[in-house]
């Protein structure tokens, strides 16, 4: 047995006596493991934590180049769009800071580091888009008048645009952004602190702790899934369908995935949809396996019209 195999056990063995071995038997995540000892053929994950720890470490091209693929395997994910944007302007790639900050403020508008990265590169770039960046800040941080929880950071990343448009180098200028430190064992308890919060039906608290758990692994698919089923739960059918389609783009034969998936297509009303996701478990399952006899409880629950 494998140090790894080892581990992976170890690991199962105390989420089950913590959480009575329900944890993960809801078809959710990873199934039977942490995220930190799973990953699929491509493991996007890999390649984040590398990111982040070239990042960390100054060696912004290597930052970059890992980043950079991560963000083709997830590009929706808008903390992956600004840390390379953070990567790029280290590299002194302020075109393609722009671009990649551009698309963190597409996905997540109130990102306030992507605001600020993305104002910090146009200051570099002498485009006049810097001063929106700029006025945005200073907007948010007015209305909430020192008294949100926000009103430091909005003052820190103000403070940062502005230097860059009075002639700051941009990497000096986002020094103060905030970087990535997290490893995996901090994304493992996250996780495991995600899982419990939703079996006690505490969805948003346990989509703050996925969020602390995506930051450590970058795009996992068993946390896409778990953010899925909470949003799923919450009733937004079409969030929660961007989280299973993103899961299913990382690690297209995840089987927690595919089940709540089809879940979702039977709430829907789309029985033909969870019938082509329950073949799909099917094939990967050829002595079956429980995501299959889960879904298949499902359809065959589901009203007839």
């Amino acid at each position: 047995m494998t140090c790894a195999t080892t581990k992976a056990l170890l690991v199962t063995f105390i989420a089950g006596m913590i959480f009575g071995g329900q944890a993960l038997a809801m078809g959710g995540g990873g199934g039977d493991s942490m995220p930190s000892a799973t990953a699929p053929a491509y493991d996007p994950a890999a390649d984040y934590v590398k990111g982040v720890a070239a990042l960390n470490a100054g060696a912004y091209k290597d930052a970059a180049r890992a980043l950079g693929r991560v963000s083709g395997a997830d590009p929706k994910n808008a903390e992956v769009w600004r840390l390379l944007g953070r990567a790029q302007t280290g590299a002194a790639n302020l075109k393609g800071a722009r671009k990649s900050f551009e698309r963190a403020v597409k996905l997540e508008p109130d990102n306030i580091e992507a605001r600020q990265g993305l104002g910090v590169a146009l200051a570099g770039l002498n485009d006049p888009g810097a001063r929106a960046q700029l006025d945005w800040l200073t907007a948010k941080a007015a209305a909430c008048a020192g008294t949100c929880a926000d009103a430091e950071h909005l003052k820190t990343a103000a403070q940062a645009v502005e230097s860059a448009l009075a002639g700051a180098a941009p990497a000096a200028a986002l020094d103060q952004d905030r970087l990535l430190f997290a490893a995996p064992a901090v994304g493992d308890r996250a996780y495991l602190a995600a899982v419990s919060l939703i079996h006690e039906q505490r969805y948003d608290a346990a989509l703050a702790a996925l969020d602390q758990a995506m930051f450590a692994f970058g795009p996992h698919p068993d946390v896409l899934t778990y953010q899925g089923f909470v949003w799923r739960k919450k009733g937004d059918y079409a969030r929660a369908e961007t989280y299973y389609r993103r899961a299913l783009s990382v690690a297209p034969d995840h089987k927690g995935a595919t089940e709540y998936y089809g879940e979702l297509m039977v709430e829907r009303g789309d029985l033909a949809g969870a019938r082509a996701m329950l073949a799909k478990l099917d094939r990967a399952c050829r002595f079956g396996c429980a995501e299959a006899e889960e879904l298949r409880r499902w359809i065959d629950g589901a009203p007839r019209s």
